[in-house]
């Protein structure tokens, strides 16, 4: 009477602990290869970019929508795919049950840090407390899945010549991003960069992205890759004998963080013979087809329907095929010994222009220190026009010095408050301009409705700019992951009940 009284504890028990025993191993890195931390086996990636949006106009998060990640990794792992990288999440959102089915399915996630609406723009780079604000609760949302292989700190952000100053800002980020995961996750997880492959400049984003301090260099490196196009190419004729030389002497994996040229269609794939052959596997540590769904640039695997469900597409079986024979094996881990030394610097030149020095680590301390501090600042419609908050500060910024609020990455060159967020750059403007006029009259502090007055509750902004935002690692006593630390003691609870009940079963017989 006993057993048949706890069979459903014990179902449930025994649940659990399928469920751990299902759970992935994270992947670390040594020298130029990325290794399962346990089995210390070479990890290859086989992966997919996974972001569908042909169903909504605006920006969804993929990794919310339990139903879809369920439907769609089902056919993932029939491809044999092993990681997925997608381009914009909301960090706010709840992720678990994806995150879950990607991890029982042996799937590991890539992730890009930045979204459109806070990324630093190649053509007026900026970094400020928007962006990293944003990446910090993108970290926190994902620092605790085991199956989070790494992060993107950008994706082609400098695409050409012209656009060089924009690296300089983004290694700021990653500065930023490696220390904040050293002081808040209980791992090290990898960050990134995916270049663009632009052949006037791509050397030298190779190598500015991995010189420097060790917190200034990425651990991995991507490159966007659609040379290889049609079945005509070959891995010689195609480019990709050349990219490998290019990385033959790289101290860090090399991936393709994008593949799958579509000038030819449907796509046979031929390239992946090759990504994970031996023409590649000794310096290329495998590749991300594009993409999962199909959209309006027609390089989908799937078609999404309008009732949400899917289509099978010729490139899904033709990459089926293609992946079905290659495994590739590598090294293990304990056996790997090489080491190679990092990058060095690119020179200033006039395709390569960022300063080596970098911008500050924004800090919303500083900027709200420096608001508590202001008599004139924008108003609530000025702030509500977001898309207007240029204009305004081009109007102020013509009639006094906005010195204080911008920044020269090609000087390196950063105010005391570049890194405050445009409204309250704005309102330092409103109120530089107001005092330096001697505050002569409300009307002064108006500009057509978008200033007002305000009771300031500081004297004056003196000591605000160095002002920095709370150590997040400050009084926890230790490193924790929300995710990963509920998910052990859930499971671990789960394993000491079962044995318990296994123990008052055999007793009461």
């Amino acid at each position: 009477m006993i057993c048949r009284s706890i069979f459903p504890v014990l179902a449930l028990a025994a649940s659990c602990a399928v469920d751990l025993a299902l759970a992935l191993n994270p992947i670390t890195i040594k020298g130029t290869k990325f290794f399962d931390s346990v089995t210390k086996d070479q990890f290859f990636i086989k992966g997919v970019a996974y972001q569908p949006r042909t169903l909504t106009k605006d920006f969804t998060d993929p990794l919310s929508k339990p139903s879809d990640c369920k439907r769609d990794v089902a056919l993932m792992k029939e491809l044999g795919l092993n990681t997925i990288r997608v381009y914009q999440v909301d960090p706010s959102l709840n992720h678990d049950e994806c995150m879950k089915t990607l991890e029982n399915a042996g799937i590991y996630l890539m992730l890009d840090l930045a979204v459109p609406k806070h990324a630093i723009v190649r053509n007026n780079p900026e970094y400020d407390t928007d962006i990293w604000d944003n990446v910090r609760n993108t970290i926190d949302a994902f620092k605790g899945y085991p199956n989070t292989l790494g992060f993107f700190v950008g994706n082609e952000v400098t695409n050409d010549s012209k656009t060089t100053v924009a690296s300089g800002y983004v290694k700021a980020l990653l500065r930023d991003t490696k220390n904040y995961i050293s002081s808040t996750a209980s791992r090290k997880i990898p960050v990134g960069y995916a270049n663009n492959d632009d052949p006037e400049i791509r050397l030298q984003i190779q190598a500015y992205f991995n010189c420097g301090k060790d917190e200034e260099r990425i651990d991995f490196f991507g490159i966007n890759l659609y040379e290889w196009c049609g079945a005509e190419a070959t891995y010689q004729n195609s480019g990709y004998a050349n990219r490998t030389q290019d990385i033959a002497s790289y101290s860090i994996p090399v991936f393709l963080s994008e593949f799958g040229c579509n000038l030819i269609t449907p796509r046979t794939f031929p390239e992946v013979k090759s990504i994970f052959g031996p023409d590649m596997t000794n310096d290329w540590s495998g590749g991300i087809v594009y993409e999962w769904s199909q959209e309006d640039n027609n390089y989908g695997l799937v078609q999404i329907k309008p009732d949400n469900t899917v289509s099978i597409l010729p490139d899904y079986n033709n990459l089926k095929s293609a992946l079905a024979p290659l495994h590739p094996k590598g090294v293990k881990m304990d056996a790997f010994t090489e080491t190679r030394p990092a990058s060095t610097c690119p020179p200033i030149s006039a395709t390569w222009e960022p300063s080596a020095k970098l911008a500050p680590t924004p800090s919303s301390a500083a900027c709200d220190c420096m608001m508590s501090s202001l008599s004139c600042v924008a108003s609530d419609q000025a702030v509500a026009t977001t898309e207007s908050l240029g204009t305004l500060l081009n109007t102020i910024c013509g009639m006094t010095s906005c010195d204080d609020i911008s920044s020269n990455g090609k000087r390196g060159v950063y105010g005391k408050y570049s890194f405050c967020a445009p409204s309250q750059k704005l309102s330092y403007m409103y109120n530089l301009y107001y005092t330096s006029i001697g505050k002569k009259s409300a009307a002064t502090c108006n500009f057509n409705g978008m200033a007002k007055l305000v009771t300031a509750s500081k004297s004056s902004d003196q000591g605000c700019s160095s002002v920095k935002d709370k150590d997040p690692s400050a009084g926890t006593g230790s490193k924790t992951d929300s995710v990963n630390t509920g998910v052990v003691l859930k499971y671990d609870g789960a394993l000491f009940s079962f044995a318990v009940l296994l123990t008052v079963c055999v007793l009461g017989l």
